[in-house]
């Protein structure tokens, strides 16, 4: 049985639409020998004649009208394979579902979010929001790619991935009496109305470490669950705390002052996903631009 090579059904084509040989053959950027030599190789191989030769066009011989029909067929779904690839580079009629710490969502999701969409402009994301300990479900069962996280995941199930590696800074009310310091210190905060995050709480935990490591005992006056929360209780001057540097990445936050604390302590940045699952092309990128919003946030306050 004789087969006919995709080389040929794009010659065979060219010539069918535009009649000629010369035309064919500008069609496909070739010489117009090489297009004449493989048309008669091609009705030679086949035992059938493909044109009839009419006042120096090629017109479809009546015999060959089935090949031509599936030639266009063929071209007909190379089209629509070529739309399917086009509306997928821009994100049409798919999702990326994948979730962040409260402290990274804050500000650096949307940073991130608005390359995302740039590349993606179709693409259709859902954003959740979750406490460290909501993660290993919403990995496991699938729910999302990955999560965007404070802290390591211990569970054999998931992996995590560094992305930054930040600081723990104080907030102060404008107006505080050490507003106009370069850097603070906890035994100065400790004196005044501390609001802050359960230090139970894995997120707690870290920013809470600097008072524990100098030895002085947290008293909250107020507790929030979500970074934002703190930062909007300091805002309104009801107390000072500390939180993380990406929890304040913004450039203008009225009502609100950041300073460096003398007892220097760090927080990671996790990208958390479930071990040995296939990340898609969206998910891929989307972590690379978390870690390079990060990073920028952190060469800011530097």
């Amino acid at each position: 049985m004789r087969e006919i090579t995709l080389r040929q059904v794009e010659v065979i084509r060219a010539v069918m639409l535009r009649g000629t040989i010369s035309g064919a053959a500008e069609l496909l950027g070739v010489s117009a020998p090489g297009i004449s030599r493989l048309v008669k190789h091609t009705e030679e191989t086949l035992g059938l004649r493909l044109f009839e030769r009419r006042a120096g066009l090629f017109v479809p011989s009546v015999e060959a009208g089935k090949v031509f029909d599936q030639i266009r067929e063929v071209y007909k779904g190379v089209a629509n394979l070529q739309s399917a690839i086009d509306s997928l580079q821009k994100g049409e009629e798919v999702q990326l579902s994948f979730a962040s710490a409260p402290s990274v969502a804050q500000f650096i999701a949307a940073r991130a979010l608005r390359t995302i969409r740039s590349r993606y402009p179709d693409l259709y994301i859902d954003l959740n929001i979750l406490k460290i300990e909501e993660t290993a479900d919403y990995l496991l069962l699938e729910r999302g790619e990955f999560v965007i996280m404070s802290s390591a995941i211990h569970n054999p199930g998931i992996q995590n991935e560094k992305l930054a590696h930040g600081r723990v800074m104080a907030i102060l009310p404008e107006n505080h009496p050490l507003a106009d310091r370069d850097v603070v210190s906890v035994h100065d905060l400790a004196n005044d109305a501390l609001v802050g995050i359960d230090p139970s709480d894995p997120y707690g935990r870290i920013v809470s470490r600097p008072f524990h490591e100098a030895g002085i005992d947290i008293r909250h006056s107020m507790r929030g669950r979500f970074a934002q929360t703190i930062v909007s209780l300091v805002r309104h001057g009801l107390g000072v705390a500390l939180i993380d540097e990406f929890s304040v990445a913004e450039v203008y936050l009225p009502g609100i002052v950041r300073k460096p604390i003398l007892e220097e302590t760090f927080i990671d940045i996790y990208a958390v996903t479930k071990k040995d699952r296939v990340l898609s092309n969206f998910a891929e990128y989307s972590i690379k631009q978390f870690r390079k919003e990060l990073l920028d946030a952190g060469r800011h306050w530097a």
